[in-house]
This record gives structure tokens, C-alpha cells and sequence, in this order.
């Protein structure tokens, strides 16, 4: 029994207390363990990008698919999606895909093999970040597993998309800003003005909050002329990173107004991008684009909001006085926060405003909460150690509530059987692919099918329209766009031969995908894409229901060139020939 008591505090001293200094055994340890689930977490997302030939994540749809032009400049010939999408593109982003195509990694796969990469160095940082702020190594394996988890929930990451690079580059900055590292915070600013310039905005915020100081009575500017240095040259380095993305004016501009926003249905309950809601709670609270209160996941990330009670507990938790830099995590959060109601004030100039607050909520959110378990975790241990003069009942209350956020920490993963949410789409219908694979490279291929999304993607085809690419940000984009799918709707499901030509002759459509079910009332009332797109989608019911079958139904049986279950390919200039 004499030995218990030397064992428990043998233990204490594992896991709660801050590593001797010239010793970095400790800290490898955590380390290495959280790498280590890092990678766990990366195998069981590649295990579903390459589970088949034909297998894309759902943003990458949109993001990746013109790279191609990097293996072949052939492809996507004067097509307006493509041309889009590569002008919004962060150049960094654009140039790291285009560099690895040079050396013979095509861009989809490339797409796959980022997120395992972006998450490690992540996850470095993240360890790195809490260490500057609370020196004990199994905080920071705390707020690495709870940050990969949390990411390995949402689409950002596994996406490969330019919001997957905020996480690595901004934890970077935030890591050498804590160590005052001048050159690592503007190498830091100047990759994530080059991949995601959205939350260079919160990074210089941070640099002017770090100025203002927390004094009792009141507030204080900081004295240090050495800081305000600092923060003028980071700054500044900011500024000319950001100044190209300012005096840029796109083709396809001007970006959409609120008041323009509103008569759109797409931006409305039910739309592609919605936006607006007639209920103000969950327009303000928990909308997906407007919200304040992000999806955050797994549920333990919330208890760091607790931290700041827990810190003005000393006696209660002896650790807390080892916690320094916290203002670090207050300025991250209010200057979020500065930026979520600029957002709204001038919506859509500064992207969507849940952007500002949920990747900083996923970060701040990971730290402050280790902080916090870490916090708790020395506080059991010291009760349940055998010398603590404290009754059963509060040792067992102790050493249980220990044990339920240990198993809530680890074993999430297990317990939430959509672990990992990658939001891989497999493609269904290969031999269709294939099929316009053999095609020549300039076609365009007309079709209201959701089919159409993955075309570009799996074929390197061009199609007029698809509901992945339907993004109204920009108005010369989304009125060229809008007024396509009106077109596309009113022909498909007109009985004029003469609009067909039309139609066909203008756009200059090669092939039209179908499905056999089109011709239907009920695959239009139930597609909610295309009931966004009124009056035609109510015309085109009107006309199914009188009986009268549109021309494009009529050419199926002559014209077609492909078909396999309900899709059916016809040849255009088949359709308008008699």
C-alpha cells in the first residue's frame, strides 16, 4: 500500500505535468500519439476516395474539374462553367495543382491526396499552439484529436478545395504569432492570402487586437513599441497580398447584392445557396451560411466555453496558473466575431459570414477545451490520489466523470457511424462516362439530370447547365447560368420543333442527356432544383399534363446514340431533323 500513493503521483506526473525542460521526452510521446490518430483518421477517409474508378468529393466537383485543362489544354473550349470557376480560384490553390500536374498527378487525384497531408500539418500546429499556450503534451493531444475529429466530421479538409487550406495556415499563424516569430506569421499570411484570403481579414484583426491589453479597472494599449512593429509589418505584408484581390474586377462580376439576392428563389428555404429565412432565430443562430452557432462536432468541442470560469478557479484547478497567452483565443473569437456582423452589413462583398466563425470556432473551440479536460483531468487525479484527504464518494464521482470524458474523447469515432464524413460521391454510371470519353473534346452536352454534375468531372466534358454549378455569387456568371437553365427547361419540354432548333443552333448543343422518367409531371414538381426555376417548370408541367408529348420525347427512339437503364443519350442534330 505504500507504494500506491507514489504510483498515483508517478502517474499525475505523466499525464498533467509540464515537461522538465531539456527533456522532450514527453512531448515526442503525445506527439507521436497524436499524429498517430491523425493517421488513422486520413487511412479510413482514402479508403473511400479510392474505393472505385470513379469516385469525386462533392465540392471538388466544382473546384477541381477545370484542372484539367493543366493536363490537356484542349479541354473545356469556350465553356462559361469552367472559365468561372477558374477565375475565382485563389492563384496559390491554382498553382499547386498545376505544378503536380506537370508532374503527372492529375488534378482528381491530387484532390484525394491533399487532405491526409493538409490534416497532418494541421495537426503539428494545433499541438504546437496549445503547448505555447498551457505547457502540459497531453493538452495538446487533446486538442489534436478533438480538432481531427471535428474536421473529419465536415467537408473542409476532404474537400481539397481552398477552405481546406485555412486550417494548416492559419494554425501556422497562430502558432508563430504566440512565439512572436515575425517571419512564420507573414509567411503564414501570405500562403493563406494566396489559398483562402477570407481569413487574412481575421488574421490582421488579431494583429491589432494583440495591441489592446486587459487591465483592472478598464483597457490599455500596449507599450511595447517592439509589438506595434510587429503588427505594422505583418500587417502590411497583408495589405499587398490582399491589394490584387481589391483592384481585381472579374468578367463575371459585379458580386450580387442583398437586395438582388432576395428576388432569386435559390438564395430562399429549399434553394441551392439558401440564404435568406423567414425565421429570424435560425437565420441569426444556426443558418448554414448566416448562422452564428456552427455544426460543430463531436459534441465535447463545446465545453470549452467553460474554460474562462474554470481559469478564474485556481484553487479548485492548480493548473490553471500554468495557462498563459489565453487573450490569444479571446481576440481570435471577438475578432470572428467583428467580422461574422461585417459580413452580414455588406453580405456577400466579404463571402458568407458563418465562413468567419466556424473554422475559428473548430480551432479555438479544439484548444480551449483540452485546456479545459486537462484542467479536470489534474484536478480527479488529485482527489483520487490515496494521501487526499477527500471522502469515497467524491473520489469515485471523480475517477468516473475522468473515465466518461476519456472514453467520450477517444472513442467517438466508434459511437458515430458516420465517422468520417468525407462526402465522397461515387460515380454510378461509368459506361456512360466512357461513352462521351470517346467523343471529341469540344462537345457540349445539354441535361437537366443530376447525372450532369459528375460529366465534367469523370468525362471532361462540357455541359450547359448542371445544379453543382449553379453558384450565384457573381451576377455576369449566374444570369449567363440562369438564363441557360431557362432555356434548357422550356426546349426539353417544348412541342415546337422550331424552338428546339432553336435552342440547339444557339448554344450549340452535340449531345442531350435525358432519362426516360423526365417526361413526367412528378420529376419536375419533385426536383426542387428545377421548381426554382418559374414560370418554365410550371409551363413545362402544364404541358406533360395535355397529353402532348414534347419533341425531345418523340426523338428518343431515332435519335438516340447511348443508353443504359433510364439515362438516354441523343444526337442534337438528330432531334431537328426530320
Amino acid at each position: 500500500m505504500s507504494d500506491r500513493p507514489s504510483q498515483m503521483k508517478k502517474l499525475q506526473t505523466f499525464l498533467t505535468a509540464p515537461p522538465r525542460k531539456n527533456s522532450r521526452r514527453e512531448i515526442i510521446f503525445w506527439l507521436s500519439l497524436s499524429l498517430t490518430f491523425t493517421l488513422i483518421y486520413s487511412y479510413m477517409a482514402l479508403s473511400e476516395a479510392f474505393n472505385g474508378n470513379y469516385v469525386v468529393q462533392d465540392d471538388a466537383r466544382q473546384h477541381v474539374f477545370w484542372m484539367q485543362r493543366f493536363v490537356n489544354s484542349q479541354l473545356f473550349p469556350n465553356d462559361l462553367i469552367a472559365d468561372y470557376f477558374q477565375s475565382v480560384a485563389p492563384l496559390g490553390y491554382t498553382t499547386l495543382y498545376q505544378f503536380f500536374a506537370t508532374l503527372g498527378i492529375e488534378p482528381l487525384m491530387l484532390s484525394k491526396l491533399l487532405p491526409p497531408v493538409l490534416a497532418l500539418i494541421s495537426a503539428l500546429y494545433c499541438f504546437g499552439c496549445t503547448m505555447q499556450l498551457f505547457p502540459v503534451p497531453i493538452a495538446g493531444f487533446i486538442s489534436t484529436l478533438l480538432l481531427q475529429q471535428s474536421l473529419w466530421m465536415k467537408f473542409d479538409v476532404v474537400s481539397a478545395t481552398p477552405r481546406a487550406f485555412v486550417y494548416p495556415f492559419f494554425l501556422g499563424f497562430l502558432y508563430y504569432l504566440l512565439r512572436k516569430n515575425l517571419l512564420g506569421v507573414c509567411l503564414s499570411l501570405v500562403l493563406l492570402a494566396l489559398s483562402y484570403p477570407p481569413y487574412v481579414l481575421i488574421a490582421c484583426g488579431m494583429l491589432v487586437a494583440r495591441l489592446v491589453k486587459w487591465k483592472n479597472p478598464g483597457i490599455k494599449l500596449c507599450q511595447n513599441r517592439r509589438d506595434y512593429w510587429f503588427s505594422a509589418l505583418a500587417i502590411l505584408v497583408a495589405f499587398v497580398m490582399m491589394l490584387p484581390y481589391a483592384l481585381h474586377s472579374t468578367e463575371f462580376g459585379p458580386t450580387i447584392t442583398r437586395s438582388e439576392a432576395i428576388a432569386y428563389p435559390i438564395f430562399h428555404p429549399e434553394g441551392r445557396q439558401s440564404f435568406f429565412s423567414d425565421n429570424p432565430l435560425y437565420f441569426w443562430l444556426i443558418g448554414e451560411r448566416s448562422g452564428i452557432l456552427p455544426p460543430l462536432l463531436p459534441p465535447l468541442i463545446w465545453l470549452g466555453l467553460f474554460l474562462p470560469f474554470a481559469l478564474q478557479k485556481p484553487q479548485i484547478f492548480p493548473l490553471a496558473r500554468r495557462v498563459q497567452n489565453q487573450k490569444v483565443l479571446l481576440d481570435l473569437a471577438l475578432t470572428s466575431l467583428a467580422l461574422f456582423f461585417a459580413a452580414h452589413a455588406v453580405v456577400f462583398r466579404l463571402y458568407l459570414p458563418s465562413r468567419y466563425i466556424e473554422h475559428s470556432a473548430r480551432i479555438g473551440g479544439a484548444i480551449a477545451t483540452a485546456i479545459l479536460l486537462t484542467l479536470i483531468l489534474d484536478w480527479a487525479l488529485n482527489i483520487v490520489t490515496p494521501a487526499a484527504r477527500q471522502s469515497n464518494g467524491k473520489k469515485a464521482i471523480a475517477l468516473a466523470s475522468s473515465l466518461l470524458l476519456a472514453i467520450a474523447l477517444v472513442l467517438y469515432p466508434l459511437y458515430d457511424r458516420s465517422f468520417p464524413r468525407t462526402n465522397y460521391r461515387p460515380g454510378r454510371l461509368p459506361q456512360l462516362y466512357e461513352f462521351f470519353q470517346q467523343q471529341p473534346q469540344d462537345i457540349l452536352i445539354a441535361s437537366l439530370a443530376s447525372e450532369a454534375n459528375n460529366l465534367p468531372t469523370f468525362s471532361h466534358r462540357s455541359v450547359l447547365v448542371a445544379r453543382e454549378y449553379a453558384i450565384p455569387v457573381h451576377l455576369g456568371y449566374y444570369r449567363q447560368f440562369n438564363q441557360r437553365v431557362t432555356d434548357l427547361l422550356r426546349a426539353q419540354y417544348s412541342s415546337d420543333p422550331t424552338q428546339v432548333q432553336q435552342f440547339i443552333h444557339r448554344y450549340g448543343i452535340d449531345f442531350w442527356l435525358v432519362e426516360r422518367s423526365a417526361f413526367t409531371p412528378e420529376y419536375i414538381a419533385q426536383d426542387s432544383w428545377l421548381q426554382q426555376y418559374q414560370p418554365e417548370a410550371q409551363r413545362a408541367i402544364a404541358q406533360l399534363n395535355s397529353g402532348t408529348l414534347p419533341i425531345v420525347a418523340t426523338a428518343i427512339d431515332r435519335c438516340t446514340t447511348f443508353q443504359l437503364g433510364d439515362f438516354v443519350v441523343l444526337d442534337a442534330d438528330c432531334i431537328v431533323t426530320k
